[in-house]
């Protein structure tokens, strides 16, 4: 394949991308055809099936075009170096919903997520990858709280699990209601705040701690 052809392959890849991006964001995804998808891109049915194998494939190159809040989580947790875990958990957090808020493209695709994606077939490849990227956040959100217990920043007794699970549910929820009413709270200029009554929840909250031995 010559070098233009290369070029003018992945122009077409990139303008199926924008165009799906904007349908599903405008019909929802089970409600969107391939071609759909198509008569937006002006490019055929063909072309589409060139680059992508199905819808299910497509919306994971839309994803993969941002980050997703676990993803996000879970690329910037991966440094196993570092050795401050609220640190890079805060500042985990920090990255996802900064995307969201000063991102606009990666808040339309966020915005297909959260609300215009239906997922009720646990065999649909768009179900398989949410549920993959959730597993995969909590178990690292977990992680570093068990390790901010062992450094002494957290609670020796936490209970780990229950903290990933309420901690998770808080950021979810931060960035649910926000995409649902932008308006009705400052996500971006209190995200910090949010995020510290979080940790402080972790610390402080006797409900949390694991149960004592009789």
């Amino acid at each position: 394949m010559s070098r233009s052809t290369k070029e003018e392959a992945l122009e077409t890849r990139s303008r199926i991308l924008d165009a799906a991006e904007n349908i599903f964001h405008a019909n929802g995804v089970t409600r969107t055809s391939l071609a759909d998808v198509a008569l937006a891109a002006n490019v055929t049915r063909g072309a589409i099936y060139w680059h992508f194998k199905n819808k299910g494939d497509l919306f994971n190159a839309m994803c993969e075009r941002v980050h997703l809040p676990m993803e996000a989580m879970i690329r910037k947790t991966a440094d196993h170096s570092e050795r401050d875990p609220l640190k890079l958990l805060r500042a985990a957090f920090l990255f996802a919903i900064r995307e969201i808020v000063h991102n606009p493209h990666a808040r339309k695709v966020f915005e297909v997520i959260f609300h215009k994606c239906e997922l009720v077939d646990v065999d649909d490849p768009i179900w398989t990858r949410q549920h993959e990227c959730f597993i995969g956040g909590m178990d690292n959100i977990e992680r570093l709280l068990r390790e901010a217990c062992a450094m002494g920043q957290l609670p020796a007794d936490l209970d780990t699990h229950l903290g990933a699970v309420s901690l998770h549910a808080m950021v979810d929820g931060l960035i649910n209601n926000w995409l649902f009413s932008p308006q009705s709270f400052d996500l971006g200029g209190q995200v910090e705040r949010f995020l510290d009554a979080g940790l402080d929840m972790m610390r402080n909250a006797a409900s949390l701690r694991l149960p004592q031995a009789a």
